[in-house]
């Protein structure tokens, strides 16, 4: 049987210019190559599967080439080249930092390093995953890589920089390796598709590069795996099938039901999904990122953020410009706190359910609510001409035309009635809410407005009606003015006789509260119970509690109160408190 290599290895970059993802990292390297300015010590830091070690092989080979090129790449001609592409350079070494992280491993390099090369340039040391090493070890390292000899080159490669001494940071040059976007993967497996003569979708390329995570070796792993299930065919059906992945056409679906308020065809795309095997937290953190796809979608500035194929791309944006931003953001929002809890539940399946239908209850309660439990504020008085006093004269006429010659004299005409101004009410029974919201200057104290009379009309009332209708007013000040309806609903109307109404208030504070509410309730049971004769009554009964004492100090003070010969003691014996 043939040796099989996987792809990770037999498409390893050999060049600068087949490095994927990493243009300015490559280019530098090779700037510097050109301009004879390479350090002595390189520290290539950054996720799995970005091309550490690969660049850290490349960089070895050219600085020992014969024969650079003038883009500073290495020839492939050379016996150095020749050597390294066969695995037999004698000049360049690779170590483990994981298995080599003792004092006595880097004594050995150290003695190593004493000896110049027997051929080419340099002698250059990769050492992978350098973090590993312990403290004794970097410190034994130290000076070494401080002040190596002229043909030495050291490049260290890790994940996870912040485990590195600062000591060795400051010897090196650090380049930062940043994740492999989702459109360099999937063109980099394209092309190897090509080259092993495998038909692949470009939709079943995309969901390879966004499994891998913005890693290329994990991709490539992931290709050889799925070309091993799927043969020389790959399809997005195959991809969906072998990954686990949830396929967006149950996310599109879902997000439409949810906006349009279907709860029993959400639910039962939730039992689909569940019914296949998917985790209900892997729906939901998937349903969160395409609900943050369709959020970065609805502005032209930000779609670049969005890392899937293109056929995918055009459904996001339709679907972006059905549903609104408050939509999605309630809904994240949602999401995030179903998320948090979803561990901790314990029933799972009920807990995203209500997730699923608190979101599809968004755009309903917009439509079917009125509005949400806020009194509308009274609108502002319109602007009215200035009342003119009333005469006491009547007004002077004109003077009467010159009378022609000859003719008779004309009677003078006869003065003009005075326009007193009186004002009427618009119709009978009417009342105006807004005037006794707004009567002495906003207070509301329900006096009589003197612009509007108030019908004479007196019906009477039983304490059941004044009671229901109250606390249907209070109802209305739950959200705005929580203190307000608490003590509406804790505090009974006292009805004195037909037509006052009393209540009791624990402080000057809510009564001040009280009588901003006060024009509109009275009105409110006036109306209701069409009764104009109606007043409210309030009166304060402050509740004063005895405060227990705590300190050393209120305990004294407290029993000096009951016996004033205990204050006399101690200032004859001229004792303290300790406070």
């Amino acid at each position: 049987m043939q040796n099989f290599i996987v792809s990770a290895r037999k498409y390893r970059p050999q060049t600068f210019e087949t490095v994927v993802g990493q243009p300015s990292i490559t280019s530098t390297l090779k700037n510097a190559i050109r301009n004879g300015q390479v350090a002595q010590a390189f520290l290539f830091c950054g996720p799995r599967g970005v091309g550490k070690t690969t660049c850290a092989r490349i960089l070895a080979k050219t600085i020992n080439c014969e024969h650079i090129t003038d883009t500073g790449e290495a020839c492939d001609q050379c016996p150095s080249c020749l050597s390294f592409n066969e695995n037999s350079s004698f000049n360049i070494y690779e170590l483990d930092g994981a298995s080599n992280n003792s004092v006595d491993d880097i004594r050995n390099l150290v003695d190593q390093v004493r000896i110049p090369p027997q051929m080419g340039h340099y002698k250059v040391y990769i050492i992978d995953e350098v973090h590993m090493l312990s403290a004794s070890a970097f410190n034994a390292f130290l000076k070494t890589l401080e002040e190596p000899p002229s043909y030495a080159k050291f490049i260290l490669a890790t994940t996870e920089k912040h485990k590195i001494l600062p000591t060795i940071l400051s010897r090196c040059q650090i380049f930062d390796f940043r994740r492999i976007t989702v459109e360099d993967i999937a063109g980099h497996l394209a092309h190897v598709a090509q080259m092993e003569g495998i038909t692949a979708e470009e939709d079943a390329l995309h969901i390879i590069a966004q499994k891998a995570d913005g890693a290329m070796r994990d991709a490539l792993s992931i290709f050889d795996q799925l070309v091993s299930f799927a043969g020389n065919s790959l399809t997005y059906e195959t991809v969906l099938l072998n990954l686990n992945v949830l396929d967006y056409d149950y996310y599109f679906r879902i997000t439409g039901q949810i906006y349009s308020g279907d709860i029993p065809g959400t639910l039962i795309t939730l039992d689909e999904i569940l019914a296949k095997g998917f985790d209900g937290q892997h729906f939901l953190t998937g349903y969160g990122e395409h609900l943050r796809d369709l959020l970065v979608c609805q502005d032209p500035s930000t779609v670049k953020l969005l890392e899937v194929a293109p056929n995918i791309r055009q459904r996001y944006l339709e679907q972006a410009q059905a549903c609104s931003s408050d939509f999605l953001l309630k809904s994240l929002d949602i999401v995030n706190r179903c998320d948090l809890n979803y561990k901790i539940s314990n029933n799972k399946r009920l807990h995203l359910e209500l997730a699923l239908m608190q979101m599809s209850m968004l755009n309903r309660a917009v439509e079917e609510t009125p509005a949400p439990a806020r009194p509308a504020p009274a609108p502002a008085p319109a602007k009215r001409e200035p009342v003119r006093p009333p005469a006491t004269t009547p007004i002077t006429p004109p003077p009467p035309p010159a009378k022609p010659a000859g003719d008779h004299p004309s009677p003078p005409p006869a003065p003009q009635p005075v326009k007193t101004m009186e004002t009427k009410p618009s119709f009978p029974g009417s009342i105006s809410i807004k005037k006794s919201l707004h009567g002495n200057n906003g207070k509301g104290d329900g006096a009589a407005v003197e612009e509007e009379e108030l019908p004479d009309i007196a019906d009477p009332f039983t304490f059941e009606q004044l009671n229901a209708l109250w606390i249907e007013f209070a109802e209305k000040l739950r959200i705005d003015k929580p203190h307000l309806f608490s003590m509406m609903t804790a505090r009974t109307p006292e009805l004195k006789n037909e037509r006052e109404i009393n209540i009791q208030l624990d402080n000057k504070l809510l009564e001040e509260e009280f009588h901003g509410i006060r024009g509109e309730l009275m009105s409110f049971l006036r109306s209701g119970l069409n009764n104009y004769k109606i007043e409210i009554q309030t009166r304060v009964v402050e509740n004063h509690t005895t405060l227990k004492p705590y300190t050393d100090k209120e305990k004294f003070e407290q029993m000096a109160a009951k016996n004033p010969e205990i204050q006399t003691l101690r200032e004859q014996l001229d004792l303290d408190i300790e406070y």
